[in-house]
C-alpha cells in the first residue's frame, strides 16, 4: 500500500547557515511577515525560520482541520531541510503548535515562547460559528474586524498603512484554509496536559488582548513547570506588530538564556553552556479549574465491544455545539437522564459517527426527515448544525425544496420560516 504523502508548508530562511534555528510561528489570518520587525536582531544569534499556514501568504490551499495536522506539517517541511532540534515561538495559533511540539515531540524542541496563546482558545462553539460566517459571507466581514481584534484603537488610528494591510492579509486567506484553521481551534484543548511541557517556556501577552489576554497567559504559566509570565503594556493580540521592539528585546533575553545545551540543528555547535540558564526546580503545577459534565453510569456492554458513549457525545458536542449540548444536560434529571444517555450512546455514537455517510450528508437526511415529521424544534436545532457541517444557505433552500415535493407545500412552508430565522441568525456577523 502506498503510504500517503505529508503536506509540507511554505517557508524562509533569514541569517547565517551556521547558527541554531529558531522557528516563528503565524497567527490565523498572518502571514510570516507579522515577524519581519523582529528578524534583524533575532538573525544575529539564530537562523530564523517562518512559515505561513496553509491557504495564507499565497501558500498551498490543503486545508489543514487540526493543530496536530499543522505540527506534523510543520515537522515534515524540517525533516526534508535537515533541522532535527530547534527553539520555537508562536503567536495564537502559532502557539497552539508551539504547544503541541513541547507535548507531542519534545525531543525536538530546545526552548519556547508562547505569544498570546492558550490552552485553549475560547469555545469550540465561537469558532465554528466563525466558519459559518466565512462559509456564507466569504472572508470580508472577518478582514474588516481584524484591527479591532489586532490592535487598540490608539495604535489603529495612528497607524492606517499597518491597519490596511492586516484587512488585506486576511482577504488574500483561502476561505476553506481558514474555516479549516478554525476548526483547529475549535478542537485544540490541552488544559489537563500543560504540566507535561517540559521545556523552557516564555509566556508573553499584550495587556489589552481582548482574544487571548492574561488571564489566558496566567493559566499557561500556572500549568507549566519552567514558565515565566511578560505582560507588554498598550499592546492588543498582534503584539509583535504593536509593540516590536518590547517583544524583539523578550524574545532574545528568552533563547539566550533558556536555551537547553548539547545539542545540533543542523550539524552545527548549539549555544556554549555559559549562555544558559540551568532551570529552576520545578514548582508543583496549580490546578486549573475545568468545568465538566460528568457522563452518566452506563451498563457493562458486550465483552470486546467499546462503548460508544464517549465517542457520542463527542460527535453532539462537534455537531450541536458545545453551548446547546451543555444547556440540555444540564437541565437534564433523573426521569430523562435515560432518555439522553440513549440519544448520546446510539443517536450519535452509533448512527452519527459512523463511516458510512459524512456529515454534511448526514445533516441533509436529517432536515428532510424533520420536515417530513413537522418537528420545528428540533429542525432550527439542525439547522445550526447543517451549517456547522458544511452546508451554506443556499444547499439548505435546496434541501427544503426538495423535501417540499416529497413532504408537502405546507410542511414546508413552516420549515422555511424556521430556517429562515436561524440561517439569518447564525451567518449575520456580529459588529
Amino acid at each position: 500500500m502506498t503510504e500517503a504523502k505529508i503536506e509540507t508548508l511554505q517557508y524562509r530562511f533569514d541569517g547565517p547557515e551556521h547558527l541554531p534555528v529558531l522557528i516563528l510561528g503565524p497567527s490565523l489570518g498572518t502571514t510570516w511577515h507579522m515577524w519581519d520587525r523582529q528578524v534583524p536582531e533575532l538573525t544575529k544569534q539564530w537562523r530564523v525560520f517562518r512559515f505561513d499556514l496553509p491557504g495564507h501568504g499565497g501558500a498551498p490551499a490543503h486545508p489543514a482541520g487540526s493543530v496536530a495536522d499543522l505540527t506534523t506539517r510543520l515537522l515534515a517541511t524540517l525533516d526534508g531541510l535537515g533541522v532535527q532540534r530547534f527553539g520555537y515561538a508562536g503567536c495564537a495559533l502559532g502557539g497552539a503548535v508551539g504547544i503541541e511540539l513541547a507535548l507531542r515531540h519534545p525531543e525536538r524542541l530546545a526552548s519556547l515562547a508562547l505569544i498570546a496563546a492558550s490552552p485553549r482558545f475560547g469555545t469550540a462553539d465561537e469558532f465554528r460559528q466563525r466558519g459559518v460566517i466565512v462559509r456564507t459571507n466569504g472572508l470580508d466581514p472577518i478582514a474588516r474586524s481584524a484591527p479591532e481584534r489586532w490592535f487598540t484603537g490608539g495604535f489603529a488610528a495612528a497607524q492606517p498603512a499597518i491597519t490596511e494591510w492586516a484587512v488585506q492579509m486576511v482577504r488574500t486567506t483561502d476561505p476553506g484554509c481558514y474555516i479549516a484553521a478554525c476548526e483547529a481551534l475549535a478542537s485544540f484543548d490541552v488544559r489537563a496536559e500543560l504540566a507535561s511541557v517540559g521545556v523552557p517556556t516564555l509566556v508573553l501577552v499584550g495587556s489589552e488582548d481582548q482574544v487571548t489576554g492574561p488571564a489566558e497567559a496566567r493559566t499557561l504559566v500556572a500549568g507549566i513547570p519552567d514558565a515565566r509570565l511578560a505582560v507588554v503594556p498598550g499592546a492588543s493580540h498582534l503584539v509583535p506588530v504593536e509593540q516590536p521592539a518590547a517583544v524583539t528585546d523578550l524574545l532574545v533575553r528568552h533563547f539566550s538564556t533558556a536555551w537547553q545545551p548539547g545539542f545540533d540543528t543542523t550539524g552545527h555547535t548549539a549555544l556554549p553552556a555559559a549562555l544558559v540558564r540551568p532551570a529552576p526546580a520545578a514548582a508543583p503545577p496549580q490546578p486549573v479549574a475545568v468545568a465538566e459534565i460528568a457522563p452518566p453510569v452506563v451498563p457493562p456492554q458486550p465483552q470486546g465491544r467499546p462503548d460508544p458513549y464517549d465517542a457520542g457525545l463527542k460527535v453532539r458536542r462537534e455537531v450541536l455545539g458545545d453551548a446547546h449540548v451543555d444547556r440540555v444536560l444540564a437541565g437534564t434529571d433523573d426521569f430523562a437522564g435515560d432518555f439522553q444517555e440513549l440519544l448520546t450512546r446510539y443517536a450519535w455514537g452509533e448512527v452519527w459517527d459512523r463511516p458510512g455517510l459524512d456529515r454534511r450528508t448526514r445533516s441533509c437526511v436529517t432536515l428532510t426527515a424533520l420536515v417530513a415529521g413537522g418537528h420545528l424544534d428540533e429542525l432550527a436545532v439542525h439547522t445550526r448544525a447543517a451549517l456547522r457541517n458544511g452546508l451554506n444557505p443556499d444547499e439548505i433552500k435546496e434541501v427544503l425544496l426538495q423535501a417540499a415535493v416529497y413532504c408537502g407545500v405546507p410542511a414546508a412552508n413552516r420549515a422555511f420560516k424556521v430556517a429562515q430565522q436561524v440561517v439569518l441568525e447564525e451567518t449575520t456577523p456580529q459588529e
